[in-house]
């Protein structure tokens, strides 16, 4: 297939939606379909207030338009609903080319939490731009249980995926230089407001918290917090040390659609403690590699008795192939509707 994905999220963002798009894009490749990734870096951009990491296109429409038209796809994969993904819809309905889209990102959660944007509005807004999509993918059933109830139309399940060749069980020591009391409780990820952070930071735990990442609360956490340890971003490559070190991964977010943390730090052979939540429930499941309570610092607790072993294990079930063959499923449907509807 020839694949055009656009997307407001790509390198050198780092995040879950990010990450996907690079590992589904790699895939795909590997497989023989030509892919071309329309994201920020081919426009004129400006930083996203508060987050100065996220560049927004400004102008794409037309040259957005010559991009798609000169690649000549079979479909259009619209990953975000930001500038871009709004562009490329508008492009996709003047042209009668097939669209997917996605789910990535609790937006009427996330722009309460940090706006106060009330959700019933946001939810108007994204029901609008997935309508004309002929498939709506998104990363648990969870998920598309919710947004089905909320009048979401043509869903479609895309799970996610771990590199298990990088995240798997291994040395121990990459703490070690801190001289960090066990046990090691660890987040990694976004330092924002809809990730729930002081659930975590403020749970009565024994041994050492360490926070992996970057974002606008940061500051504020660390001044609040400062027996915890705030190591900032990390590169991608550094996770998989982080991660087996640590002797509980801790996950408080109640508004992720997946969380790829949870998956890699599984694979890496490290429990997971997490509130219930979509993500975390419909990723752990009934697994036993990981532990859910409401009370958070209980769940880490319960975590610090589940072997490492049945946590690899499990996070090494989950792999990107399987995922990218789903994905490529739905566009293939989707191109096949549009094939049908026009004989």
């Amino acid at each position: 297939m020839r694949i055009a994905l656009i997307t407001d999220a790509w390198a050198p963002q780092i995040n879950g939606v990010a990450r996907t798009l690079k590992e589904t894009v790699a895939q795909l490749r590997a497989g023989g379909h030509a892919v071309r990734v329309i994201a920020p870096h081919h426009f004129r951009t400006l930083a996203l207030p508060g987050e100065p990491d996220i560049r927004l296109a400004l102008g794409a429409g037309r040259p957005l338009g010559r991009l798609i038209d000169s690649f000549a796809p079979d479909v259009l994969h619209v990953a975000t609903e930001g500038p871009l993904g709004w562009t490329a819809r508008r492009h996709a309905r003047r042209r009668g080319l097939p669209l997917t889209s996605a789910v990535h990102t609790r937006f009427p959660d996330y722009l309460r939490a940090r706006a106060g944007v009330p959700a019933a509005l946001t939810a108007s807004v994204l029901r609008r731009f997935h309508r004309a999509a002929r498939r709506v993918l998104v990363p648990t059933p969870s998920l598309l249980d919710e947004l089905r109830s909320a009048g979401f139309g043509n869903l479609a399940l895309w799970p996610r995926g771990v590199d298990a060749a990088r995240f798997s069980p291994g040395p121990r020591d990459a703490l070690e230089a801190l001289g960090l009391p066990r046990p090691v409780f660890l987040y990694v990820g976004r330092v924002a407001a809809e990730k729930n952070l002081p659930a975590f930071l403020a749970a009565d735990l024994p041994g050492s918290k360490v926070v992996v990442g970057d974002g606008p609360a940061l500051p504020g956490l660390r001044a609040r917090f400062a027996k915890a340890h705030f190591l900032g971003a990390r590169d991608h490559c550094e996770l998989p040390a982080l991660y087996r070190a640590a002797d509980v991964f801790v996950f408080p977010s109640r508004t992720d659609t997946f969380g790829l943390v949870l998956l890699e730090a599984l694979a890496c052979g490290t429990p997971v403690a997490a509130l219930p939540g979509c993500a975390s429930q419909d990723v752990l499941g009934t697994s036993a590699a990981g532990a859910l309570d409401d009370d958070l610092a209980r769940a880490a607790r319960a975590a610090l008795a589940i072997p490492r072993e049945r946590a690899a294990d499990y996070g090494r079930r989950f792999s990107w192939a399987a995922c990218t063959r789903i994905f490529l499923d739905q566009l293939q449907a989707s191109v096949a509707e549009g094939a049908s509807g026009r004989s």
